[in-house]
């Protein structure tokens, strides 16, 4: 056996610098494989280095509208992992882009040996009124179109240090008395974030059946109402939380939309909202039940899943009045 054969895997982790991306690039550096993280903005990536080994992270250049680069990325990678996602248009950066052309492009660059992973979202769906929602299922259908052996991950909305969901509750409750709240009743099962880098983790070792769609929600099923509830419990602030309706939310997000617009994209990112996302919170977003009967999912899998109960206290406590340092609370 020569070096070559003897050479850790190399995988190819194509939007390995976001929320996470930087869990399973971790995950994957911990598995011992070489990760290549392929990122529009290297400069912005290489925080991600000293997860690994001197050398084990490389950061490259890729971005999903120049398909060369994406080409360039995926080359002699033993398997490749697309993370690529985005919550709400700006720029040049739009949901068919990004979302269905991006996995397109990405599973006809992986090669015909590699294993392919994608990662999409609970609640993608060709029938959705969302444009999120129906961009993240134009691009599973395009990824199954090359690679019927690929394997797709849907996970709920994620948790962990970082996130957007806790975090930003706990920012809009310290600075406003009131919370409105459209789609109060909509369920969710949050994910901790490490638990689905471990999916990805497993899914690039060949663990996991492929060419299956996999969904990863938490153990705890909520609505949205008690989420908020949640947070203003563990960041002890008493806040009054107003149901929208629907179309009130909407003219809402319009409304912050134009502001956000007018100061340039200047308005803080907990106060952003679009109206694709509230109409993305009609539906539920929890794990099917033929998900679960068929063991796509986490208990399937044999993970048991981290609580948010067990995690978000440590990083929302910042967000308390006497913050996360109170020595009355440490004694």
């Amino acid at each position: 056996m020569d070096a070559i054969d003897r050479a850790p895997k190399l995988v190819t982790v194509f939007g390995g610098s976001g929320f996470l991306g930087r869990h399973v690039v971790h995950a994957l550096a911990q598995g011992g494989y070489r990760v290549r993280v392929a990122v529009r903005r290297p400069d912005l990536a290489y925080f991600l280095q000293p997860l690994g080994r001197v050398g084990q992270i490389q950061v490259v250049q890729a971005n999903l509208r120049y398909p060369r680069s994406i080409e360039a990325a995926a080359a002699g990678a033993d398997a490749v992992v697309n993370l690529v996602g985005i919550l709400a248009e700006s720029g040049r950066q739009r949901f068919h882009a990004v979302q269905a052309e991006g996995p397109n492009l990405i599973a006809q660059a992986t090669p015909a040996d590699a294993m392919l992973v994608h990662v999409s979202a609970l609640g993608a769906s060709l029938h959705s009124a969302s444009r999120y929602a129906h961009s993240k299922a134009e691009g599973e259908a395009a990824v199954h179109t090359h690679r019927p052996d690929a394997i797709i991950l849907r996970p709920s909305v994620m948790f962990g240090k970082g996130d957007t969901f806790f975090n930003r509750f706990a920012a809009l409750a310290r600075a406003l008395p009131v919370l409105p709240l459209a789609g109060a009743d909509t369920k969710f099962q949050p994910a901790f974030v490490g638990d689905v880098a471990q999916v990805v983790a497993r899914a690039v070792s060949g663990t996991v059946p492929a060419g299956r769609i996999y969904e990863l929600g938490g153990p705890e099923v909520k609505t949205l109402r008690e989420l908020v509830e949640y947070v203003l419990a563990v960041t002890e602030r008493e806040r009054v939380i107003a149901p929208l309706p629907f179309g009130l939310a909407k003219v809402q997000a319009r409304v912050l939309s134009l502001i956000n617009a007018l100061t340039l994209g200047l308005m803080p990112a907990e106060l952003k909202l679009t109206v694709d996302q509230v109409e993305l919170l009609r539906t539920d977003n929890v794990v099917s039940e033929a998900a679960i009967a068929e063991g796509r999912s986490f208990e399937g899998l044999g993970i048991a899943a981290d609580t948010f109960a067990a995690v978000a206290p440590s990083y929302l406590g910042r967000f308390r009045k006497t913050g996360q340092f109170d020595i009355a609370r440490a004694a």
